[in-house]
């Protein structure tokens, strides 16, 4: 069998030729470039491509064997050394489909988590790629090696004499599952506490979400300054990154960049992710940035939106739609898309390229959070403890400005807030509204 060590690759995209409405909310063809979009973005050369119709779906090999006969000449007219199958395959599926054209196969999973495994960075982000791809692997043992048939003498002291190799492997992995489950546990908890420590800080959460390569990092670096690799690139970022940052109103924010999602996204990923993702279901509010300049951005939507509810985002949860890449557009789609968003509240077109927009969104998140409150200046005596106190409970202090008796305050408070302020105020001299 050839090994991938070149990197050429023959990407197919397999569809029903009798698709169900939901089937067919996309065209094969750009589903074709998405999968090559993948195939790419580990590096591999596509050097040839094809939209595959299906009759039916064959058990044991998904493609009727002239199709398979007519695929395997492709294969070795183009010298490929990975087949990618933008579909979900069984492993006797891709076990058959190996030896028909005797080169390596990968499906839609495979490829996603070998992009996943190449662009991790952090430690709990790794040991959540090797948690899923472990667990794919392990459905997989029965293609994975060709040793397996092989038996194991020994004296019993590991797993008994006569042990197959399969079960050994079984095993090994089994075993490496639990230890990444152990250490992704502590983190987890790590992130527990992390997080509660933020709430007792007066800063609310603003998760960016949305589609892979729809520009959430590019709009994250536009607000922040933080450098994170933006590029046209599908998972550009897969470790989540936070910043704050100050809105308009003075008040501050915690801004954080998270995983893109794709259109029939592994299982494996959601759940091994799920830590990750609870960022999001904690976030005060998610920015939903959109590429419309994408053919299927409604269908895109749609993806972002079935992973959201997938992972519990509520509705009552509040979600600011972002509709990016107005640079893109001719100026009479940019105009229509503008026109639009202006009759749908939550709805912020712009470039996060160029910065247009960009001012209406920080206004719209303000306006989100902050609505109901006022900033309201406050002197406060340094040794009113008790008083002090109250301001850090009921506001959100943005700045404090200490002398030696006096501590200038600025905070924003809510109209029922502002007026218990000032009847402080009004019974004790060490407390001035200004």
């Amino acid at each position: 069998m050839r090994t991938a060590s070149s990197g050429r690759a023959l990407v197919l995209h397999s569809y029903a030729k009798r698709r169900t409405r939901t089937e067919g909310a996309r065209t094969p063809s750009t589903s074709l470039d998405e999968a090559i979009g993948l195939a790419r973005g580990i590096g591999l050369k596509v050097v040839a491509r094809a939209v595959v119709p299906l009759s039916r779906r064959r058990p044991a090999t998904l493609f009727a064997t002239g199709k398979i006969d007519e695929l395997a000449a492709v294969v070795e007219r183009t010298s490929s050394d990975v087949v990618i199958v933008d579909d979900t395959l069984t492993p006797i599926q891709q076990r058959n489909l190996e030896r028909a054209w005797d080169t390596k196969v990968i499906d839609r999973t495979g490829i996603i988590l070998e992009i996943f495994g190449a662009r991790a960075r952090t430690g709990e982000g790794k040991l959540q790629v090797e948690l899923a791809a472990l667990s794919y692997q392990r459905s997989r043992l029965v293609r994975s090696w060709t040793h397996l048939e092989r038996q194991r003498g020994g004296f019993g002291f590991l797993g008994g004499p006569g042990e197959s190799q399969l079960e050994a492997d079984r095993r090994h992995i089994d075993a490496r599952l639990h230890r990444i489950r152990r250490q992704l546990k502590a983190v987890e908890s790590t992130r527990n506490l992390h997080r509660k420590e933020r709430k007792k800080t007066p800063f609310p959460v603003v998760a960016l979400v949305g589609y892979t390569n729809a520009g959430k990092s590019t709009l994250f670096n536009r607000f922040t300054d933080a450098g994170v690799v933006a590029q046209n690139a599908l998972f550009a970022t897969l470790d989540p990154t936070m910043r704050r940052i100050t809105l308009p109103s003075g008040q501050a924010v915690i801004l954080s960049d998270t995983v893109g999602f794709i259109s029939d996204l592994p299982h494996e990923l959601v759940a091994a992710f799920s830590a990750t993702l609870e960022e999001v279901l904690h976030a005060d509010v998610l920015i939903h940035v959109r590429d419309v300049a994408h053919p299927e951005t409604d269908e895109q939507k749609a993806d972002v939106m079935r992973v959201l509810a997938e992972i519990g985002v509520g509705e009552g949860q509040p979600i600011i739609e972002v509709q990016n890449k107005l640079d893109l557009l001719s100026a009479e789609d940019s105009t229509r898309i503008i026109n639009s968003a202006e009759r749908h509240v939550g709805t912020v077109p712009l470039s996060a390229l160029d910065g247009s927009g960009c001012d209406d969104l920080l206004t719209m998140i303000d306006l989100q959070l902050f609505a109901e409150n006022r900033i309201v200046d406050v002197e406060i005596a340094v040794d009113d403890g008790e008083n002090l106190a109250w301001l850090y409970r009921h506001g959100e202090v943005i700045a404090r400005d200490d002398n030696d008796s006096f501590a200038r305050v600025r905070i924003s408070l809510s109209d029922a807030d502002r007026s218990r302020l000032e009847r402080i105020a009004a019974g004790a001299s060490s407390v001035r509204v200004c």
